[in-house]
């Protein structure tokens, strides 16, 4: 048997907020992922001042497990964040780091699988994204996209050819696989974002540093797609509408045009332009809308 010093560890990185069950049954699922035998599982999970007394309900439930308390207004990046540090500070032996929602059900291939297309890649500063499904509709859900028009920023969803991995430019970080060689390099999410343009970010500023990054050769899991959902319905309001284009956890409109003026500058003026419709005339937007443009 190999000693603990001698295994390659794996950071496993999560942020969660009031969704104990939730995360309960993500951690569960991660539990049962098959694990070559040169692995092991750290956990670092933030509990971000969740009041449903999510932190009592898990410690003691999944082995390697560190709950670290979050102040509350952290949301997802912030709380990637923090895990992140701790995980780095805590735990320096690390050889990878797993960012991984917290409503994300995995399979049990899911860690063998991404390993064996970093294997496949054969470039050790790769990230792979592994993409999700829909439980119901059995479609992708989150995954990695590929630019199609950096003008306009038009994109469009990779889907896994159950053969090899595939290079994207935009990757979602539901399951995402950092090598810590990557980490040592770009470091961690960018500070100025608050919660999920983040990821984008992530994987662009990989790019501008020569790092690709790929989608896995099959889907890793499920998740439900909850972006915008009713948020732009006509019982809506102005003010509504207003408040959501300017939340972390809706349109984010400062930060999202601080990314597009970052890495897409020529689409700033667009972005502002459709950033505003979608707000102010939602019934246009519904019926013309393009979902690669805007998230």
């Amino acid at each position: 048997m190999m000693s603990t010093k001698e295994k390659k560890i794996i950071s496993v990185l999560l942020t969660c907020h009031n969704r104990k069950e939730k995360t309960y049954s993500c951690l569960q699922a991660l539990s049962k992922c098959t694990l070559d035998d040169n692995f092991e599982l750290k956990i670092f999970l933030v509990d971000d001042g969740s009041t449903d007394g999510t932190t009592d309900y898990l410690q003691g439930k999944f082995e390697n497990l560190h709950i670290i308390q979050g102040s509350g207004d952290l949301f997802w990046a912030g709380g990637m964040r923090k895990a992140w540090k701790f995980a780095n500070e805590h735990e320096k032996n690390t050889d990878y780091y797993l960012l991984l929602n917290d409503d994300t059900i995995v399979f049990e291939d899911t860690i063998t699988r991404l390993f064996s297309d970093l294997k496949y890649i054969n470039e050790p500063k790769s990230i792979v994204v592994g993409p999700t499904l829909d439980p119901d509709t059995k479609k992708i859900s989150y995954g990695g996209h590929q630019l199609l028009n950096r003008l306009t920023f038009k994109s469009k969803m990779l889907i896994p050819n159950n053969e090899f991995p595939q290079k994207c430019e935009l990757g979602n970080a539901n399951i995402m696989l950092v090598p810590k060689a990557v980490y040592e390099e770009i470091g961690s999410l960018t500070e100025s974002y608050t919660h999920g343009i983040a990821d984008f970010d992530y994987t662009l500023k990989a790019l501008d540093s020569g790092i690709s990054t790929y989608i896995s050769s099959a889907s890793c899991g499920y998740c439900v797609n909850d972006h915008g959902v009713n948020w732009l319905t006509q019982k809506s309001n102005l003010k509504d509408r207003i408040k959501y284009l300017y939340s972390p956890t809706g349109l984010s409109y400062k930060e999202y045009l601080q990314f597009i003026k970052t890495h897409f500058p020529l689409h700033l003026p667009q972005a502002f332009i459709l950033l505003w419709g979608k707000t102010l005339f939602p019934i246009i937007w519904q019926l013309f809308k393009n979902e690669d443009y805007l998230k």
